[in-house]
């Protein structure tokens, strides 16, 4: 069951029905008359709120892949309890005798706590690592391994692990958000002594499979301020479920379709086809992903939660610099806050500023997958960071430079750099092996392809002329250009009741046109 499946909206009304229904129960009501009872109501409330969180997020992942439920309560788990170590046994208790403690022995004693807690957080972060490392890398490392050193058992190993092994939906986010949530237990945050409130963080299941990547106080903040559903959050949580359905099933299965049957058939495809099929691919990326996202979104929102916001017009962006802080948002966060930060950023002058964004972009690139197109994605948006950032300490000092960049032209050409790097970067984010990508690129330019190719694809397939497809896909270029003027340079927004209005009109348009069957969400392979 995902999103865009009919039994995904009961399901979704059923835990709504239980989640804000419960609050109407006479021993969850609250009381005015005395504070002590009211607190212990609320606390009730909240807890039977987070079993049925819990219970509905085990059954959407049960209903996906039920095998890996044990093991991503046993990750949740340790995770917990390694952040309680670090507050408690790692730091000591309030034994009255510290009081007596001289200035030297306190220091001391706080130079041994701040080792316990080092080496708790190092040994959690291992541990989540290799979590990943085991269930997504291994037939790769082993595959590298065998071409680097012949070794013909490594290679027979990894395909008998490939063979017998698939990685859980979603770990790469489950464990990038484990990470966060240790690290900042580790820089002062609170932990929680509430494995319940953890858990249901955890797998809660708008954001389980492909984030968008949040941070656990957050999550228990709103759960605490919770009273009942507002006729605002409902409206936006509807609307946002409606724009994610209709970015998802109505543009980008209908672009993937295309996108599938050039890139699978690379000696058939002519160059033009490949121009057309790595921009086409580009939208769908992000027509998919940001349709995932605002489904999650709306859904979180309709049971009281604000999910970070995931996307913001990137291909609107004039630098790569803005274009990760409006792409994939919260895994940009994530990378800035747990690895840039703590590499030093940008506070050890300029060769070492250059050398962390590169590694950073690196580790971003192993990250979404075991093959080696993703490194290269990773390393060409690195050196594009490191490049930007030379060119953004130049301009300082070169007044021509820094007018050029700003004026109109110079505005173009940034745009045009950017997203020109941005999309040829997709083919090996597309193409992940290698062998595959330098045949896209060898075939670029001047190659014909197959004469057939295009009754096929645009004939028999898509049903539309290749010229009359070129057209839909400007036409989208553009409704998206409208949209980003409307929505950012005019500050317009549709009010409710339009909106209100748009919902089930568009919600029948997805269910009458969607393809059939669907595609696969991307990122659910990350």
């Amino acid at each position: 069951m995902t999103f865009l499946d009919p039994p995904y909206g009961l399901f979704l009304l059923l835990v709504l029905g239980l989640y804000w229904g419960i609050g109407y129960l006479p021993q969850f009501k609250k009381k005015t008359d005395e504070n002590d009872s009211k607190t212990t109501i609320n606390s009730a409330l909240i807890s039977a709120r987070l079993w049925i969180l819990l219970f509905a997020s085990l059954l959407f992942y049960s209903l996906l892949q039920i095998v890996y439920i044990p093991l991503l309560l046993a990750i949740a788990y340790l995770n917990f309890y390694f952040a309680n170590a670090m507050e408690t046994r790692a730091k000591g208790s309030a034994k009255t005798q510290y009081a007596q403690l001289s200035n030297q022995d306190w220091e001391q004693v706080q130079r041994v706590w701040n080792q316990r807690t080092t080496k708790l957080l190092s040994l959690g972060i291992t541990l989540n690592v290799l979590l990943l490392l085991g269930f997504k890398y291994i037939p790769f490392l082993l595959n590298t391994f065998a071409a680097l050193f012949n070794w013909s058992i490594a290679r027979q190993s990894a395909i008998w692990v490939d063979d017998r092994l698939s990685a859980p939906l979603g770990v790469s986010f489950f464990t990038f958000e484990c990470i966060a949530y240790l690290i900042d237990v580790y820089r002062g945050a609170p932990a929680t002594r509430n494995f319940l409130e953890f858990t249901s963080y955890k797998l809660f299941f708008p954001k389980l499979i492909a984030g968008p990547i949040s941070r656990y106080h957050h999550f228990a903040a709103q759960l605490k301020e919770q009273q009942f559903l507002q006729w605002t959050q409902a409206s936006e949580g509807l609307w946002l479920i409606t724009c994610g359905a209709v970015k998802k099933a109505l543009i980008a299965d209908r672009l993937g379709i295309f996108v599938d049957l050039s890139l699978g058939n690379l000696e058939r495809a002519g160059s033009g086809d490949l121009w057309l099929a790595i921009f086409t691919y580009g939208l769908q990326l992000y027509f998919d992903f940001s349709g995932y996202v605002d489904i999650a979104r709306g859904s979180a929102l309709l049971l009281g939660f604000s999910l970070p916001q995931n996307f913001d017009a990137p291909y609107f962006t004039t630098s790569i610099a803005a274009f990760w802080r409006r792409w994939h948002m919260t895994l940009g966060d994530w990378l800035r806050n747990y690895l840039y930060f703590p590499l030093g950023g940008s506070r050890k002058g300029l060769a070492r500023t250059c050398f962390n964004l590169f590694l950073v972009m690196l580790i971003a690139g192993v990250w979404h997958g075991a093959a080696w197109g993703y490194i290269l994605w990773g390393i060409l948006h690195g050196i594009a960071l490191a490049l930007h950032r030379l060119t953004d300490t130049l301009s300082k000092q070169v007044v021509a430079l820094a007018a050029f960049w700003q004026s109109l032209p110079g505005t173009l050409c940034a745009w045009i750099l950017t997203q020109g790097m941005v999309f040829f970067s997709w083919i090996f984010f597309r193409l992940p092996n290698l062998t595959e990508a330098s045949l896209a690129l060898r075939h670029f330019w001047n190659y014909s392809g197959d004469i057939q190719f295009a009754q096929k694809v645009y004939g028999e397939a898509l049903q539309i002329e290749r010229f009359h497809f070129i057209l839909a896909i400007g036409a989208i270029a553009l409704l998206m250009s409208l949209v980003y003027f409307f929505q950012r340079g005019l500050k317009l927004q549709l009010n409710r009741s339009v909106k209100l209005v748009l919902v089930p009109v568009s919600l029948f348009i997805v269910w009458i046109l969607a393809p059939e069957g669907g595609l696969q969400y991307i990122y659910f392979d990350f």
